[in-house]
Formats: C-alpha cells, structure tokens, sequence
C-alpha cells in the first residue's frame, strides 16, 4: 500500500493575490480542513481550472505505485495501475527548500516545492514538515471535492 506522506482537503480563498502573471497559470491560495495548513500552488488552468470557492483533495507522496515501491523517474505508459488513477491533476516535482519561523506555539514550518517551475508553497505545522527532507522528489495530487 502507498504511504503518502501528507493528504487533506483544501478550500481556494483566492486566485492571483499578487496579480496574473502568465496566461495558463493561476497562482491559488488555499486552507485545509484538518490540520489548518496554508498553501500558494501554481496551476496549469488550461488543465485544471479552479475558482475560489472551490474544494479540492490534496495529497503529497513519493510515488505512484500503489503497492509503495519507490518510483523509477521515467513514465512507462500501460495498463498497470497507480495513485494517480484516483485524481484528476499531477505534478512531479522536487523539494527545494524547508525553513521553520517563529517561536514558541507560533512556529510555522514552510516546505517549498518546485513543479517544473510551477511553485509550492505550504505552510504550517512543524510536525508535518518532519517528514518531508530537502532534495526530495513528490508528487502532488489533486481532485475536487463537493462543496458540501
């Protein structure tokens, strides 16, 4: 069975805060339900429009071989199933960067991961973060959820 290292339900609050800067690319900010963490993720909109408003599952993991073997970085297309089966967007990428801030109950943890140049940002618990290391390599897997 495939561990993922980090999954939970996120809700977009806002598209481009800082303005749009490339056509086929949101830059979405959103919270998650369970563990109350923050994230800015780039998306490719002409493959996976997303509005404010919106739920989506979040799930991080090391690979997309559902019996937990590690990935072998190359796409063999086939009949053989995997995680991302269960999602509908997938990126591969690397963790570029992990920095705790603050102090005391307020220390925040931000993990940082780079998608082919698509942009990660999440931010939170310092426990969650133990589990990620630097150079790492992730996929991120994302499909919407009912708005209920």
């Amino acid at each position: 069975m495939v561990e993922t290292l980090f999954e939970d339900i996120f809700r977009v609050d806002q598209l481009d805060p800082d303005g749009k800067k490339f056509d086929k690319v949101n830059r979405i900010e959103a919270r998650s339900d369970q563990f109350d963490m923050y994230m800015q993720l780039d998306v490719n909109t002409d493959v996976y429009p997303m509005h404010v408003g919106e739920k989506f599952m979040m799930v991080l993991a090391t690979t997309l071989n559902l019996d937990g073997t590690p990935d072998s970085g190359f796409f063999s297309p086939g009949g053989r199933k995997s995680l991302a089966d269960k999602f509908d967007y997938v990126m591969h990428g690397k963790l570029y960067r992990i920095n705790e801030e603050g102090s005391g109950a307020n220390v925040k943890a931000d993990i940082y991961v780079s998608f082919g140049g698509l942009l990660m940002l999440l931010r939170g618990d310092p426990s969650i973060a133990a589990k990620f290391e630097l150079d790492q390599r992730l996929f991120i897997l994302m499909r919407k959820v009912d708005k209920a």
